[in-house]
Formats: structure tokens, sequence, C-alpha cells
């Protein structure tokens, strides 16, 4: 990502008035991952071949997103969650942690089979974390690249326990091809797994608790099979979900500028701008959340302004009464932000 040079308008906090935030990326590897976050995404890979995600806005106990640059550089996203809370969430001030986690995923091998807890469940486990719903856009895909997403019809927690046990859990599971643009929305208590071949952006709340429900047989680092949540997996999925396809996107308008709502949940809404154009961001009393996946652009927010390349991840402060998006043909842009928002 190239980023310009940053400024930043006196009035606010300590004579600062927030502008958009750039963070540097927490990046993880794990044996699934590839090196496309950085051949793609332009992400700082070191020269191991197993970078699997880059978590682009994290407030995850000792997992912060740090400020990449301009005078909060070097701060830690919660220190910004608690002492400027009102600039940076707007009408969210008040919460503890900042509420969603933005990543990139690289998987060059089929993720375990998962399913993660709701909120409720989840402080059962750990009174300290919070439920995962997430969502998934496809930024890259092989042409035979698939995903789990749900279980097929009619199946029960009998079916999964016996087929688990048996060694053909696939029997029960929605299998599905995707391809560059789908949109995957995997509310908690669906069973899900990313096969190989795939690059996307996650959108998700800001949680790290997972119960894997089967891991293909495969071994740990330490030679032995990775420890397996039966039990957990099977009392968190919902069994009334049943098939999860991608979302069918709903066309919007703003002032003569078109795009598309791919997601509107409790936890976030997500949109995707693209191709070329030129619109305006208005705060709403609300953070946004701003990802390139394809193109180029740039974002202009008084005196600052970044480049938008693939891979680019920005945060818009709710104090950033607006910011002006120029993209280039064949650009696409999620736009993230917090439920029930209706401005633009």
């Amino acid at each position: 990502m190239s980023i310009l040079r940053v400024g930043h308008k006196f009035g606010g906090r300590g004579g600062i008035f927030m502008q958009p935030l750039i963070f540097e990326p927490v990046l993880k590897r794990i044996r699934w991952g590839g090196t496309r976050l950085g051949s793609m995404l332009g992400k700082p890979l070191g020269p191991e071949s197993d970078y699997a995600e880059s978590w682009e806005i994290a407030d995850h106990g000792t997992d912060q997103s740090r400020v990449a640059e301009g005078p909060y550089r070097g701060m830690p996203l919660n220190h910004l969650v608690q002492r400027d809370g009102e600039e940076l969430l707007g009408r969210q001030n008040g919460i503890d942690q900042f509420p969603l986690l933005i990543k990139y995923l690289d998987a060059q091998d089929w993720l375990s089979l998962q399913v993660h807890p709701n909120d409720a469940q989840a402080r059962k486990f750990d009174p300290h974390e919070n439920g995962k719903t997430e969502a998934w856009v496809v930024i890259d895909a092989a042409e035979d690249s698939r995903i789990c997403a749900g279980l097929k019809p009619g199946v029960t927690a009998a079916h999964v326990r016996d087929a688990v046990q048996a060694g053909c859990v696939e029997e029960c599971l929605h299998l599905i091809g995707v391809q560059p643009g789908d949109c995957v929305f995997v509310p908690a208590g669906t069973v899900h797994a990313l096969g190989p071949g795939i690059l996307l952006a996650e959108v998700q709340q800001q949680s790290n608790l997972t119960f894997r429900l089967h891991d293909w047989g495969r071994l740990g680092t330490d030679g032995k099979p990775r420890s397996l949540h039966l039990n957990e997996s099977i009392a968190c999925t919902d069994f009334n979900r049943g098939p999860v396809n991608p979302v069918i996107p709903t066309a919007m308008n703003d002032n003569g500028h078109a795009f598309e709502e791919l997601v509107r949940s409790e936890y976030f809404v997500i949109r995707r701008h693209f191709g070329a154009c030129q619109f305006e961001f208005r705060s709403g009393n609300c953070f946004r959340i701003l990802m390139c996946l394809k193109g180029k652009g740039t974002l202009t927010s008084d005196s600052f302004q970044a480049v938008l390349r693939p891979g680019a991840t920005i945060l818009i402060p709710s104090a950033c009464r607006h910011a002006d998006v120029s993209l280039q043909d064949g650009a696409v842009l999620l736009e993230v932000l917090p439920p029930d928002i209706a401005v633009m």
C-alpha cells in the first residue's frame, strides 16, 4: 500500500482533530497460509511461505493494531477506544473494545472445520470473549476452490457426531464453489471451512473464539493430531440454519452514486463500491472502515490523503465529518459500518 504524507487539522482533543487512521498489519503465520498477502495485497512478509492472516484492525488482548503514521503513530487501537472514544466511535462511545476485527486471509489448504459461538455461548466459555459472526468477500480463487458453509438439509446433531467419529463428516456438509466477488455471510453457529486457493477479506466481531469440529486427519507441528472440540462445536451449532449460499447483493443509489449492500446484520453492514466514480462519505456519528480489494483510487479528507491500492485498509473516525473517494475504472472498495446505519 502506498500512503501519501498525512496531515491533521487542529481543533479536537489536545488540539488535534482525528483524521482517518491507517494501522500496521498484524501478520499471522499458520500452516495453511501462503504468500499472496504480500504478492497481491502488499503486506510486508518475511521469507516464509505460510502467511495466513493479516489482521488489519484488531483490538483483541495483546493483538493490537498500532497507528502507522501521524500524531497517533505507534498508539494501540484500544488506547484510542479508551481515551478518544467519542471522536473515534461516535454514537458507540462507551464500549471498552473496538467492536470489529478486520482481516485478509490467504488459504492454501483447507482450514479446519469450525463453529463459532454466539455472544451468550461465548461468555459461558470465556467471560471476556464475544461471539463470532463473520462475513467473507472473495478477492481471488482458484478455478476449483470450494468452501463449506452450513450443513445439508435435515442434518442433526446425532448425524454430525456419528459422522465425525466415523471419519465421514464430509457427507453432512454443504460444499460450494466460489469465485472472486462472492460474499458469504457466516452467522455464529454455522459450520464452515475455507478451502485452498482462496484469498479474501473478512469482517467479523472482535473475537478469536473458535471450536474445531474436524481437522481432516492432519497432524500438528508436534506430529500429533490437533485437539478437536466435538462437544462444544455441536453445542454451538445452529442445526436449523441448513445450507448457506453466497449473498445476493442489493443494488443501492445515493445521489446518483450506485453501489451494493452485501450484508446487513446486528453487528455490521458491508457495502461494495466499484468502477470509475467519485463520492463522499458523511459521518452520521459513526466510524467506517474502507478496504480496497482491487484497482486504485484516492481518499481525501481535509489535509489527509491516501492512495487506495489492493490491501489498503483505512479507519475513518466518527469525528471525521466527511471524506471524498475517487475510484479508477476497475476498482473495488468495501465499506464497513456499524449496524443500523442509513447515511451515505
